[in-house]
């Protein structure tokens, strides 16, 4: 069905006939019988807002709210009205000539913004609406010498810093809509703002891509761009707004589509706060001037449609001054909120509609049976969840405001700014904090959190997304000819002959890792390398959402703990006394710690054993602080280096494709993130390791790609010390109990990709690691013949991959290690982090203490 949603035909009357039965007895629709139904009028049209209507109250009773509609009471913030899209619809944007001629800036001042917002609170006002333009620095050279004078590295930047002027100064909470986001720009605006948005508008590309249409010539505007910043605003657990904008040329489909789409995003993220349902009005001067304006009955259809599609639990909203006082009407299509309204400042994107007075909208609800009742720009539901979905930093600023009981606006709350700062006593210890040893003794207390079901996202959803990654590719290339080739030259396997070795099994594959070892072997030599490290998981509280992990707790759960600086001081000490020449430490993503915790952490341990090599704190620990502190990544890395960073583990990694890693993980940071932190790390001469984690929804194209990657980065920074084989433990993993992924790599798998990163990785990476906790003596023992030269650590303690099931222990001997060389053949020799000769005094410290670890207990307050 193509019927355009301004054409003059429409669906017959058995389809419509039908639909509206399936509407009314509560059966899920598909797109075809939502198109149908966006076109309903008159009785028909009645009888869909009546089944729309009693599926929004069944909601509202079941969220306590029944006979409630409600508003944000707000000021209306155009941050800026420069932008680098050319919608043809819009009157906001202005360009900078004009904004001269006004007598305006490129940007409101602070002294601007900061008055409108004062004069709000006075008011009553709880909400900021800061809208503003998309990356106008990218097109504008004027924006671009604004923020230069400013001293803002964009405009992402000065929007971080006057959200929290406007929570300290004033008390109003900032909803922001700076259009398309980064993954990276949710995490730096996330601890000032309770709620974000940005509409998706359309799902339909060719209004983007068509000369002519809406949106061509708007580089953010395009529907899959939009669609990937609503999935970060999930994953980064961000309370967020969207919607629709209808009568822009989109066809029924194309409008129900839309619907879906968003549908399907809010069931797998469960972070859609509130959907807008905008009809366009044309705007003179502009290109769209003579477009008839979206009518009432299409507004109104939409409405409903959208509530059966999203169900009774949806918040739908649809602005009131945008309609000629036909509130009535919305009502009973299913609406269960107004959106925000001020009594302060006009409407700056549709400035020729005033906003309703606040005493007539109480009227006209009450008239249609309903109360108005005033909320937060972050929605009642969030503000009941708490964490992860509001940053700790912002909760007194929510709290003030809220009611606890129902999360809506307290009538009698106080508008008045509060400071914004990192929670006191970051570092306080508690919970389980021997969880290192206790776990080899006592085990886990629970397979899975308390929260499962909820915390990291839609299963179902998940189990449809990763189904064609799971999918083995068919190989035809001639495995012979593959071996020969890495025989002759590893660096001239093409990308083919590379995924036949990935798959090679039996014959084959015991050629593929004899020719492996002798490359090894002629790299790097018969020595298996290992390293006197201890191991420091400060905290395991993380709500981040990895579907892989095990080791994330919440503050709440019984297995959850964190260390004082001084306890990770204590056994990076007691690490030093027994030989150790390293520590390793990394953490959860704790809200509580401040992004300068990292730099506290990495002093501590220097200021205690000054010769200790700190490796420390995985790409993702480095977004998160520098995030949190608000500097770029660069200046973070090198404030950490100042403080005593000397390498870093190349965690985070698992599987350098986005289609694999939003499967594996709700909340971490994508691919090109990761490879950013890591090269700028490089060229700051942070040393890391480089790691895969393999056999959970991933193929071997995947191990391909991500070898490559590496590979790549490796010839530009030349900082990777080595590549560790990360085998998937796949026992306590959520994405394994929920069915998703395979029961870990089989020995099979294990020997191909070590093998095939030794030569892949070949001549750039000399050095493979393989995983004893992971595989045990044996299984590294084979690994040893099959390419790999180093067998990681001692490290005394290992948390992680026994709490997701590992059974191989969290302590191996240097004897231990010498065994598992002499198993595969080989000698054994201590190295340090950057594989340099250990000290003597090192070693014989070692010595002395080795096997005696049962003594070195866990430091108790």
């Amino acid at each position: 069905m193509t019927t355009s949603a301004t054409s003059g035909t429409g669906p017959t009357e058995n389809s419509m006939r039908r639909a509206l039965k399936r509407a009314r007895d509560g059966v899920a629709l598909d797109v075809t019988e939502a198109a149908v139904l966006l076109q309903a009028r008159g009785e028909a049209l009645d009888d869909l807002t009546a089944s729309a209507a009693r599926v929004r109250d069944a909601g509202l009773e079941a969220a306590g709210r029944s006979g409630v509609i409600t508003y944000s009471k707000s000021v209306f913030i155009p941050l800026t009205r420069l932008c680098r899209d050319k919608c043809h619809y819009c009157t906001f944007v202005t360009v900078p000539g004009k904004l001269r001629r006004a007598g305006h800036g490129m940007f409101m001042s602070p002294d601007e913004v900061l008055d409108i917002a004062r004069k709000g609170a006075a008011l009553g006002c709880k909400e900021a609406l800061i809208t503003l333009g998309d990356k106008p620095e990218d097109r504008w050279p004027e924006a671009r010498e604004w923020l230069d004078a400013h001293g803002y590295d964009d405009t992402i930047a000065y929007v971080r810093a006057i959200s929290i002027r406007i929570l300290e100064e004033t008390g109003l909470l900032p909803h922001l809509n700076p259009g398309v986001m980064s993954w990276t720009d949710f995490q730096r605006l996330k601890p000032v703002a309770p709620s974000m948005g940005m509409m998706l508008e359309t799902t339909a590309t060719r209004l983007w891509s068509e000369p002519g249409g809406p949106h061509h010539g708007s580089p953010d505007k395009e529907p899959a761009v939009r669609l990937r910043v609503l999935e970060d605003a999930g994953r980064s657990s961000v309370p967020f707004t969207s919607g629709v904008l209808i009568g822009i040329g989109e066809t029924y489909e194309e409008r129900a589509e839309s619907l879906f789409a968003l549908r399907k995003i809010s069931r797998a993220y469960h972070g859609i706060q509130e959907l807008i349902i905008q009809n366009f009005r044309a705007k003179p001067d502009t290109a769209m001037r003579g477009m008839p304006d979206a009518e009432l009955d299409e507004l109104v259809a939409t409405v409903a449609v959208a509530r059966h599609i999203m169900g009774p639990s949806a918040c739908l909203q649809a602005p009131p001054n945008l309609v000629d006082s036909e509130y009535e009407r919305l009502i009973g299509a299913g609406i269960d909120d107004w959106g925000g309204v001020s009594p302060l400042t006009i409407d700056h994107v549709n400035p020729e509609r005033p906003w309703p007075q606040i005493e007539e909208l109480t009227q006209r609800s009450r008239a249609a049976g309903f109360e108005l009742r005033e909320r937060l720009c972050v929605y009642p539901e969030f503000v009941g969840r708490g964490e992860p979905w509001l940053d700790p930093r912002l909760l007194p600023h929510v709290r003030a405001l809220a009611d606890p009981e129902t999360g809506l606006a307290r009538p009698d709350a106080v508008v008045e700014g509060h400071a914004w700062q990192e929670p006191e006593e970051a570092f306080v210890s508690f919970g389980r904090t021997d969880l290192h040893a206790s776990i080899d003794t006592e085990g886990r207390t629970s397979d899975r959190r308390d929260d499962f079901d909820e915390v990291y996202g839609d299963w179902a959803e998940l189990r449809e997304a990763a189904a064609p990654g799971m999918v083995p590719q068919r190989i035809d290339t001639d495995v012979r000819a593959a071996l020969a080739t890495a025989a002759d030259d590893p660096t001239r396997l093409t990308d083919e002959e590379a995924l036949a070795l990935l798959h090679a099994d039996g014959p084959a594959l015991d050629a593929l890792t004899r020719i492996a070892d002798d490359v090894r072997r002629s790299v790097v030599g018969d020595d298996v390398t290992y390293i006197v490290t201890r191991n420091i998981n400060f905290t395991n509280v993380c709500y981040t959402g990895c579907r892989f992990c095990a080791f994330a707790q919440r503050r709440t759960d019984a297995d959850a703990y964190t260390l004082s600086l001084d306890q990770v001081a204590d056994r990076a000490q007691q690490a030093w006394e027994v030989g150790a020449v390293e520590v390793c430490m990394q953490g959860g993503i704790h809200p509580d710690l401040p992004g300068t915790a990292y730099f506290d952490i990495a002093k501590a341990v220097k200021e205690r054993v000054p010769g200790m090599h700190v490796h420390a704190f995985s790409p993702m620990e480095v977004v998160n602080g520098a995030t949190r502190t608000g500097m770029s990544i660069r200046e973070w890395l090198s404030a950490a280096k100042e403080a005593g960073l000397d390498s870093m583990p190349g965690t985070a990694a698992e599987i350098l494709d986005d289609e694999v890693r939003w499967i594996l993980t709700k909340g971490k940071l994508p691919a090109a993130t990761w490879i950013e932190v890591i090269t700028t790390a490089h060229e700051l001469g942070i040393r890391s390791s480089s790691t895969m984690m393999y056999g959970h929804v991933d193929q071997p194209r995947h191990w391909l790609g991500h070898l490559r990657t590496l590979a790549g980065i490796q010839q530009r920074t030349g900082g990777f010390t080595e590549f560790v084989t990360l085998p998937f433990i796949h026992t306590n993993a959520p994405v394994y109990l929920a069915g998703i992924a395979r029961p870990g790599p089989t020995i099979r798998d294990n020997r191909a990709v070590t093998a095939m990163a030794r030569l892949l990785l070949h001549p750039w990476i000399p050095n493979i690691q393989t995983s004893w906790v992971k595989l045990g003596t044996e299984g590294a023992a084979e690994m040893l013949r099959s390419g790999a030269n180093d067998l990681g650590g001692t490290l005394m303690e290992e948390t992680i991959s026994r709490m997701a099931g590992s059974s191989y222990g969290s302590y191996k001997s240097v004897k231990d290690l010498i065994a598992v060389a002499e198993t595969a053949g080989r000698p054994a020799k201590p190295r340090t982090t950057l594989y340099g000769e250990v000290p003597q005094e090192r070693q014989r410290a070692a010595a002395v203490s080795d096997g005696h670890l049962p003594e070195l207990l866990p430091v108790l307050d």
